[in-house]
């Protein structure tokens, strides 16, 4: 048996500790293995989703600050998003997204490297599929039960939605600022206009925010924005998203 010949090769550690460690390693098992049947999927082929496991989390945040605040969301389809907006982020956050299943391996291993070299587990290198299962179910935590969690889940998820339908809901419950979700509302927000009238710099400007969305403001980008936006911008037009 497995766990037998597990606990044989650490002889030294007493008996309850060999056997709170296997409860331990029993009750990950089942923690994890839940995700592979729930929550239900399906609703989401035709359903936007419900309130997600962020905004939920955004809200006992502000309620532990006792902050008066509320989320700003507004639902678009994505027939309604700018071209520029589209692709803006789908080249700054995943730009293999149509060709891979759900998990890009080899930028999670060069995260990975990139992490081991700095002393430091980040789990980098999740995919659009993987971002969204995080925000509809999950936690920002970084622990490695929660990345098997999203694991499974972004699995179901690239399973049961088409790659258009993953990326609408993904435009839809990303974080654009503390309490702004989605591109319909950061587009009201930030631009005073809809999600179906930005520009292309303006779509280069908000993707670039994505990754710490409480942290920077498109309406005021510094050096590392304008740069990162400059960077995406370049990549549209150099593949002719630009301009046609």
């Amino acid at each position: 048996m497995f766990t037998r010949g597990f606990f044989r090769t650490i002889p030294k550690i007493p008996r309850f500790i060999k056997y709170t460690l296997l409860a331990l390693m029993l009750f990950a098992a089942v923690d994890v293995g839940r995700y592979a049947f729930t929550p239900d999927i399906a609703p989401l082929v035709k359903k936007p989703p419900a309130k997600t496991a962020f905004m939920k989390h955004a809200e006992k945040r502000w309620e532990d600050q006792d902050r008066n605040k509320k989320i700003t969301w507004k639902w678009v389809p994505i027939s309604r998003v700018s071209k520029y907006a589209v692709a803006a982020v789908v080249i700054a956050e995943d730009d293999k997204f149509w060709g891979h299943s759900g998990f890009d391996l080899e930028a999670m291993r060069k995260a990975l490297g990139h992490d081991i070299i700095e002393g430091r587990i980040k789990f980098g290198g999740s995919t659009i599929t993987q971002q969204l299962v995080k925000n509809l179910y999950l936690s920002p935590s970084r622990n490695p039960l929660r990345k098997l969690k999203e694991a499974v889940l972004a699995w179901r998820i690239e399973r049961t939605l088409t790659k258009r339908r993953i990326l609408e809901i993904y435009l839809n419950v990303v974080e654009w600022g503390d309490g702004v979700y989605g591109i319909e509302a950061a587009s009201r927000r930030y631009y005073s206009k809809t999600a179906a009238e930005l520009t292309p710099m303006e779509a280069a400007m908000l993707a670039s925010v994505i990754p710490s969305p409480r942290r920077y403001n498109p309406n005021k980008p510094g050096k590392y924005l304008r740069k990162r936006a400059g960077q995406i911008y370049y990549i549209m037009k150099k593949r002719g998203i630009v301009g046609q």
